[in-house]
């Protein structure tokens, strides 16, 4: 009597018997208007598509579990406690065989399952998932609602710290309104992500998560980015929230500060202070009230050559209030050199009479805006536009959005030019610092 042979199934681990190649992987649900295909997550983590007909065999290699595995999470009254929000992004994923999709990773026991490292150093002891959004879906309703759970934690006395897991490609601006948000803090806020999946060989969350459990337990009281310094998994950077930002689309060490030293490198296991910053110590005891009033009508708008500055009109007429201009290396645009119509001078000027604040920043992304080298960016400033020093552009975005919120603040641009030109929260450095003094 012939055995009967089992039919591999969604999750199975097989192999695709092509006429010239085998190819092995976990087998993925076809898709539904589809079903001459067949999808294969290949050991490297990446999926692959093969149509019915040129395949010879699929062969079950290994059947996928079927029982729900159970993980228990020991604490220990020895190991700090701190906190995890859960927002999305690749770090908050595990990959779901069947679908070829992820799951989220929403509790302790979840976490410990794929992440065990990091609880050899703290006791995650609560978790929160205010929401599940990819960076670009988010917008300030988002990160108001991050600030309120995170200060709950930060008013917890149980709590030494909170991290944040949240996708990369608009962390950089979360990062800048938690700093203006959250204030003086009184524990440390961290950030952190994974460029790459769980279920690849080459993902990066392990080390970012376990940094980032050491930056949290810090004294260091601020919003902090903690991840990947370098391509190797050896150590991470702890990044002020205002000056940092991705430099890359997947590297692991997309994140760079920007225009000063971090403050710290970490290592799993130590930590190696490189700036000042504010320290838990002074402040452990203060009650932390989050203040995350925020303008919506606040625009990025980036200069190129030959752009007619008639693009302006568009935001007064959907009544903005601000705008961020990214202008050349020292702050400039077309001025009144430029060809008949393409001058910006006299549109500035219009705009701002009618009440819309408009700030600069430069392209280059390192180094500092500076209106009086020449002669065209001093016709600039006597138009109004407020120069933003070293300030980065999305940096700039989110805390003149914050600074219009306060409507007290609002009504007067004095007021307005006196907060965007105070250093909250390390967001202005005088004396500029660049990657090369720290990297190696």
């Amino acid at each position: 009597m012939k055995t009967q042979q089992l039919v591999p199934k969604p999750g199975d681990y097989v192999e695709v018997h092509l006429i010239k190649k085998i190819y092995e992987g976990t087998l993925l649900e076809s898709p539904k208007d589809d079903k001459g295909i067949i999808l294969l997550k290949l050991d490297s983590g990446y999926n692959i598509g093969f149509n019915r007909k040129d395949i010879l065999e699929v062969k079950l290699v290994k059947k996928a579990l079927s029982k729900k595995e159970e993980v228990e999470v020991k604490t220990s009254k020895e190991k700090p406690n701190i906190a995890m929000i859960i927002t999305g992004g690749t770090i908050s994923a595990r990959m779901n065989p069947r679908k070829g999709g992820v799951d989220w990773l929403d509790s302790p026991e979840s976490l410990f399952k794929f992440y065990p490292e990091i609880f050899d150093l703290v006791n995650i002891s609560k978790v929160e998932v205010p929401f599940m959004k990819a960076s670009e879906d988010m917008d300030f309703k988002d990160w108001q609602k991050l600030a309120k759970v995170t200060e709950r934690f930060l008013n917890d006395g149980s709590i030494k710290g909170v991290i944040i897991t949240h996708g990369t490609d608009f962390l950089h601006y979360t990062a800048a309104a938690l700093s203006f948000f959250l204030g003086n803090l009184n524990k440390p806020v961290v950030l952190t992500y994974s460029q790459r999946s769980i279920d690849r060989a080459s993902s990066d969350a392990n080390l970012n998560l376990q940094c980032s459990a050491l930056a949290a337990i810090s004294d260091i009281a601020e919003v902090m980015l903690v991840g990947h310094a370098t391509s190797n998994d050896d150590f991470c950077y702890a990044i002020p929230g205002t000056k940092v930002r991705k430099m890359h689309t997947s590297r692991r060490d997309a994140f760079k500060a920007i225009n000063r030293k971090p403050f710290a490198k970490i290592f799993p296991n130590q930590m190696e202070i490189l700036s000042d910053f504010n320290n838990r110590n002074s402040g452990k005891n203060n009650k932390i009230k989050i203040d995350a009033k925020f303008e919506e009508k606040v625009a990025l708008v980036k200069f190129y050559p030959g752009q007619e500055p008639d693009i302006l009109d568009y935001y007064v007429k959907k009544k903005y209030k601000g705008i961020v201009l990214e202008m050349s290396g020292l702050g400039h645009v077309a001025s009144s050199r430029a060809r008949q119509g393409r001058s910006w001078i006299k549109k500035l000027r219009k705009i701002q009479s009618k009440g819309i604040v408009v700030c600069a920043t430069s392209q280059t992304i390192y180094g500092r805006t500076d209106a009086l080298v020449y002669s065209n960016g001093r016709e600039i400033l006597n138009t109004g536009v407020i120069y933003l020093e070293d300030m980065l552009s999305e940096t700039a975005l989110v805390k003149l959005s914050w600074v219009l919120g306060h409507k007290d603040w609002a009504k007067n641009k004095e007021t307005v030019k006196e907060k965007m030109l105070h250093n909250f929260s390390h967001e202005i450095n005088k004396r500029l610092e660049f990657e090369k003094d720290f990297s190696e």
